[in-house]
Formats: structure tokens, sequence, C-alpha cells
């Protein structure tokens, strides 16, 4: 008895990935243009897979050069511009030949895919640590000597020692480990675009947060940034403990 195209749609939706190429040698010479449909289909699934796969191999590249070591670290920041709220830093430590498809660094991910992206990390690290700066700080030693403070604070937060660290373009003060800074790392390396992901979506998380104590000025939003919106709210209400005093001069009278 012929398979309706329903049962065969089915059959496709419930396989695993390593049985479509059988699903579809078993239906290849079936005439019917449903089934042609859905085969074209499972091929096309197929070839963006393997693009992916050789997407993320090219990402390993880091990961490959240093493969001696056994525990690589990833190292990113986020926030660093915004009036408000922490600057944050994340350190990720995966596991050899990582399988996580779909890591880039965080700018270029749609808010869902970070959010999805962000429990496969959290499911498949070897280890995990973040580090967060509160603004007072940020004012008292410079964005950037807070960013580093993140950074050593999210190392140190790890279970596990790493051998190594993969940061995205800079060289972090006052740790003695290996340090590779790579120009734009968080999209050449899954290890630092993973704590890109990590940082970013911590962060975003704080702030959508802190939108329920501070709804005028839009942090869910804005995260902090200077929109038209949370500018407008901080001339007219002036600033909150979330707020940079040092980033904010020029828009108080």
């Amino acid at each position: 008895m012929e398979m309706s195209i329903k049962a065969i749609k089915g059959e496709f939706l419930l396989a695993k990935e390593e049985d479509v190429a059988d699903i579809i040698i078993k239906y290849q010479d079936d005439t019917r243009a449903g089934v042609k449909s859905l085969i074209e289909k499972a091929k096309k699934q197929q070839s963006a897979k393997d693009s992916e796969r050789q997407r993320i191999y090219e990402m390993t590249s880091y990961e490959r050069t240093y493969g001696e070591y056994s525990y690589i670290c990833g190292i990113d920041e986020v926030g660093r511009g915004p009036l408000a709220g922490p600057v944050m830093a994340a350190a990720v430590i995966l596991p050899k030949n990582c399988d996580i498809l779909y890591i880039n660094d965080s700018k270029q991910l749609s808010e869902k895919m970070r959010e999805k992206l962000f429990d496969e990390i959290m499911e498949k690290a070897l280890a995990v640590g973040v580090g967060s700066i509160p603004p007072a700080r940020i004012d008292e030693i410079n964005i950037l000597q807070a960013t580093y403070e993140a950074m050593r604070q999210a190392i140190g937060n790890l279970k596990i020692t790493p051998d190594i660290l993969l940061n995205d373009a800079v060289t972090i003060p006052q740790v003695n480990i290996k340090q590779v800074p790579i120009i734009k790392g968080d999209a050449k390396s899954v290890s630092i675009a993973a704590a890109s992901i990590i940082a970013k979506v911590t962060r975003d998380r704080i702030m959508m947060a802190y939108d329920k104590i501070f709804p005028a000025y839009g942090f869910a939003s804005n995260k902090g940034y200077g929109s038209e919106e949370h500018v407008k709210a901080l001339k007219l209400y002036g600033p909150t403990l979330l707020h940079r005093r040092s980033f904010i001069k020029n828009f108080l009278d």
C-alpha cells in the first residue's frame, strides 16, 4: 500500500537528523509532486546544515591552533557604551569539538536565537563564569578598567581554571594565564562568540528586570543605551542609581 503524502511528511518531521538521508533514498522514486517537494525541502535543509557546520568549523580555527591546551576559554564583554547599567563579561570553556550550531557574535543574532543559544551553551559548556561591575564602580575607575575588572571576575567565577584565554581584542591586566587577543574575535572564535552570547543575554535580562523598577527610562527596549526615549526621560526625571554619572554629564544641566 502506497504511503500517503501526509504520512511521509510526518516521517520526515519525526526523523532524527542522521536518518533523513535514508528517508530521501526511500522515497526518491516516488513521482508524486507532494513527495518530490518534501524531498527537495529535506535536501535544502541538509545542505543548509552542512554549510552551517562548515562555518562553525572555520570558527574553531583558533581552538584548533591551540588544541594542545585542555581548557580553552573565550572571553567577551558587553555594555561598555550604555548610559546606565553594569558592564558585564563572560568567560566560557566549551568542550573540544563543540557541536553547537549557529553560534556567532551576539550582535549578529536575533534575540530569540540568542536566548536559544544561551540555554544550549549553559547546558553543554564545561564551565561558564560571569563578571558584573556596577555604575558607581565604572565612574570610580573608568569604563576600560571596569571592563578588565569584569573579565577578571568572570575568569574567577569559572569552576575550571583555564589553560589559555582567547580574548576579544584585549589583553587583560593582572591575569597570569596565557592570553591571545583576537581582533573581532566574537566573529572568529566559537569560544569568544559563546562568551558574547552569555554576557549579552545576562545583561539584557538584568536591564529588563530594572525596567520594572524604573519604567520611565525604557530599559527593557534600550538596555541602558542612549536612545531618544532614554535621554528624554533622563532630562525630565534626572538620573537613577543605575546611571553612570561620568557618561551623562552632557545630558544634564
